[in-house]
């Protein structure tokens, strides 16, 4: 099989290109921009007949529409009611594509409409694309409609695993697509393709027989997950807009800037973290342009808000737009012609948050990593509240504060939201390990 994998680090996301051999190609949950899927279909000179989406997606907006409106077939669960154009596929159904046979089979748990599909060549299994059921080391989480049906969604994974894809012979390979980096995964390894046989004999959660064991296991492993993904679902069910290509930044000059200011937008500085903490404007929340910087931007911004942006000269403006059109940040009002040289030319106000080595830390220590990260190890008497839920947390102690997390960035996050707030912050540099190095001391472990 020739099958190319287009891997977005940032979200753990995988899409999978399927070369057809007749001059046609495959592609599976693509993400909203499929410009790589696109550009290895010019390699190869084939044309992208068909698109198909596994599930209702809830960590970034789908592809296949824009596929579909250039000639695609656009594959999709019968059971997620697009609303847009599509063949809706149900448990059994078989689509010729090429030289090769896709069966759908129905793998409800990650979500309920989910379908795995099995590519047959003549007949023989060759690889599964199971979307976000079976992943390597790991399955779905089933916690993304609610605490509700969570338990019932675990079950049904339980019975698709055991009953459907585990039946299929080991030397099947399998492409999942959520892995390493997304919250859409139990904790797993970080690989991005498996084996039937592999999964069978190496995957924790496989080697637990028993249902209510597995979903007792299941349901203990689950963490936080972005806020954005409550609304997702509902855009690819009805249909995002189509660019087509990425669109430009707009440039707002300084008076255009700050009359949308003015008017309600958000402001983001996507600079990095030192750049930000030396000078920034004042109330702007501080997310640096880097791989997981949709998540982030996904989590902390309304997305009915303008947003506006303030960035270096050697940033990637298309990247950053991708990225936070990816999640469905739509509204981008532009960024500051200039960026900060502008800002401090013109005499305006800046901020400051000074970043402290180790032995420099005063005050509550704040850590806003993930559960799982702090539990693995964190400095002693911490406080732990998670980035994602630092804005709606009201209860800190008075006085200074040193925010921390692993490496930085999400500390400085963290620190620009407090900071808003009118907390007295600083952020570490570094993480535990860092600090546990300096302080000749050792990380507490657990909660």
């Amino acid at each position: 099989m020739d099958i190319v994998s287009v891997v977005d680090e940032g979200l753990g996301h995988t899409s999978s290109f399927v070369d057809l051999g007749d001059g046609t190609a495959l592609v599976i949950d693509p993400g909203r921009f499929p410009t790589e899927q696109r550009e290895e279909a010019a390699r190869r000179g084939a044309r992208i007949a068909f698109t198909a989406d596994t599930h209702s997606h809830a960590d970034y907006v789908s592809g296949s529409p824009e596929l579909a409106a250039h000639g695609a077939v656009f594959l999709a669960p019968a059971a997620g009611h697009l609303e847009g154009p599509h063949r809706p596929l149900r448990d059994g159904d078989i689509v010729e594509i090429g030289r090769y046979t896709l069966e759908a089979i129905a793998t409800p748990g990650h979500t309920p409409d989910h379908l795995s599909y099995v590519l047959r060549d003549s007949g023989e299994a060759v690889a599964l694309f199971s979307g976000g059921s079976l992943m390597v080391g790991t399955v779905g989480r089933t916690d993304l409609l609610g605490p509700d049906p969570t338990e019932g969604l675990a079950r049904q994974l339980f019975r698709s695993l055991h009953e459907r894809l585990l039946t299929l012979p080991d030397t099947v390979d399998v492409y999942p697509t959520h892995g390493a980096g997304s919250f859409c995964s139990a904790p797993g390894a970080g690989a991005r393709t498996t084996t039937i046989g592999h999964e069978r004999a190496t995957n924790p959660l496989l080697q637990i027989p028993d249902e209510d064991a597995f979903v007792t296991e299941l349901l203990a492993g689950f963490g936080s997950f972005p806020a954005y993904f409550a609304r997702l679902p509902a855009v690819n069910r009805r249909g995002p807009r189509l660019y087509g290509t990425i669109p430009e930044l707009p440039l707002l000059d300084l008076e255009s800037f700050q009359a949308a200011l003015d008017a309600g937008a958000r402001l983001v500085d996507a600079r990095p973290l030192r750049a930000f903490g030396a000078a920034h404007i004042p109330g702007a929340l501080a997310i640096e342009l880097r791989p997981v910087f949709a998540s982030w931007l996904g989590w902390l911004i309304d997305p009915d808000q303008p947003v506006v942006f303030v960035l270096d000269d050697d940033q990637d403006r298309r990247v950053l737009v991708r990225q936070a059109l990816d999640v469905g940040i739509e509204n981008l009002a532009g960024e500051l012609d200039g960026g900060m040289t502008t800002w401090l030319a013109a005499g305006l106000q800046t901020a400051s948050i000074t970043i402290v080595s180790p032995g420099d830390v005063v005050g509550t220590v704040l850590d806003v990593r993930q559960a799982n990260e702090f539990v693995a190890g964190h400095v002693p008497g911490a406080l732990h509240v998670e980035l994602g839920a630092l804005p709606s947390t009201d209860s800190l102690p008075f006085g200074p504060i040193t925010v921390m997390c692993g490496h930085g960035e999400r500390a400085m996050t963290g620190a620009s939201i407090l900071a808003r707030a009118g907390h007295e912050v600083t952020v570490l540099d570094g993480g535990p390990n860092d600090w546990a190095e300096t302080a000749g001391r050792v990380l507490t472990v657990g909660a």
